[in-house]
């Protein structure tokens, strides 16, 4: 049960809601009420240290209360709740029709940015857009490609797009079906194995979509398509997510499909994250 704010100051308020948050589950409970009591407030997160004494009053009382009765008891995503989530230089606007993006994918942006001047490269299972996006804008001068097989994620793509004033080609089909001749595929595709659907959080199994997680028995249901697509449409570099102890597997996908050169990049956490293979 989520406590009333009315009437208390900010830090009475976020104290509440830490408890209540914490209670919920999370793993984060000081953070989401900062960034949700900021969001009620139209602050941030800053202005609620210099101005703790403040009292939460109006609209923003009801606003934070059915934030954090969200977030404690449904265990909905922070980034949901807010509708918004940063990613690298951009801010993307996210629901529950895209996954949400995570600091690891960014692993793949970093990826891209080495392609040489003008390349064409495609950003498969684009989601929100995040890597298409924050490619595009860090190097204006690449022809950005966005694939889903996703309508729906399309929509908040191209809503994103718009929004940030970003030229990337958006493209409904089953990765990279239609596309054509591609540089480059960069793909945060989904690889998680069916069995681990039970050790994965609330927020994920309760919010996020499945087709943009699940992918068979040992995950690699998607990447095994996608390894030989990508070679097929000439790719010299091929860049995929993975989950733990997937990059040997998809490692070896990459050799037999004609990618010569294939290293691993490891995560903050020391997880070899990203498959990077070039011909």
């Amino acid at each position: 049960m989520c406590p009333p704010f009315g009437g208390a100051s900010v830090r009475e308020a976020l104290d509440s809601a830490v408890i209540a948050i914490a209670a919920g589950g999370s793993g984060t409970p000081r953070l989401d009420a900062e960034l949700l009591l900021a969001d009620a407030l139209g602050v941030d997160r800053a202005a609620l240290v210099i101005d703790s004494r403040r009292e939460v009053t109006g609209p923003a009382v009801r606003a934070f209360q059915d934030a954090v009765r969200r977030r404690c008891a449904g265990r909905e995503p922070v980034a949901y709740i807010l509708g918004r989530r940063g990613f690298r230089h951009i801010e993307l606007a996210v629901d529950p029709r895209v996954l949400v993006p995570r600091p690891e994918t960014e692993l793949l942006v970093e990826v891209g940015l080495e392609l040489g001047e003008g390349a064409r490269v495609v950003d498969v299972g684009t989601g929100s857009g995040a890597i298409a996006l924050a490619l595009k804008q860090e190097r204006p001068d690449l022809d950005v490609v966005a694939t889903d097989v996703s309508a729906d994620a399309l929509v908040v793509a191209g809503a994103n797009a718009e929004r940030l004033g970003l030229d990337v080609a958006l493209h409904h089909g089953d990765l990279l079906a239609g596309v054509g001749e591609v540089d480059a595929v960069l793909s945060n595709p989904p690889y998680v194995a069916d069995g681990e659907r039970a050790t994965l959080a609330p927020e994920i199994t309760r919010h996020e979509p499945p087709g943009a997680l699940f992918a068979g028995a040992d995950g690699l249901d998607v990447i095994r398509r996608l390894v030989p697509a990508a070679a097929d449409a000439g790719a010299a570099l091929l860049a995929i997510e993975v989950g733990a102890g997937q990059a040997d597997a998809v490692a070896q996908l990459m050799i037999a499909a004609g990618f010569a050169q294939v290293a691993a990049r490891r995560d903050l956490a020391g997880i070899e994250r990203v498959v990077v293979g070039r011909t």
